[in-house]
């Protein structure tokens, strides 16, 4: 339970007490942020998502093919449901695509994305294979996270090493700086 809320707060929050100043990283769906330091259960996390992300993908195709059976039962022709067939293959191969990519850039537009987002509902199988995948590799996400929270712990110990002293104390100690004119 305090593993979901220590995960579930939105950024910009403040650091609460214990925790290190500086920025934290992003929790990745199942996974939190235990893709830091690969603990708190990471492995059968990992596991769990690919086990659960391919047993989803086979249920589904049984779900399409009662569906196609279905077609069958209706006889509403051969053309029909070869269009069927070739919409979700096209469909779910579109989604494995844009899902992959997600998992390692941000979408360079975010409005496309929105418009793809009913492509990739039909498509949910290509999605669910590409959680499969990249659950074997990494948590799905991972690389782009640490990529992004590695450059901003880096961005933050530069711009905290830049600042020297106290500039409270620098005004106490009565040193006058010259005026600009």
């Amino acid at each position: 339970m305090s593993e979901n809320s220590e995960n579930s707060e939105a950024p910009g929050t403040p650091t609460p007490p214990g925790t290190t100043a500086g920025p934290q990283p992003e929790p990745i769906r199942f996974f939190g942020t235990t893709w830091v330091d690969h603990d708190g259960g990471y492995g059968l996390r990992r596991a769990g998502v690919a086990v659960g992300s391919l047993a989803a993908a086979v249920a589904a195709c049984f779900v399409l093919r009662f569906a196609y059976q279905g077609l069958e039962i209706a006889e509403v022709g051969s053309l029909v449901g070869m269009l069927v067939i070739v919409m979700f293959a096209i469909c779910s191969a579109i989604a494995f695509r844009k899902t992959w990519d997600g998992f390692g850039a941000r979408p360079k537009d975010p409005a496309r994305e929105d418009t793809l987002r009913g492509l990739k509902s039909i498509g949910f199988i290509g999605s669910l294979l590409a959680y499969f995948f990249r659950s074997l590799i990494e948590a799905p996400g991972e690389k782009l996270r640490r990529t992004e929270y590695e450059s901003a712990r880096t961005q933050f110990e530069k711009r905290r090493s830049a600042r020297t002293g106290n500039p409270a104390a620098r005004k106490a100690s009565g040193r006058k700086r010259p005026k600009s004119t």
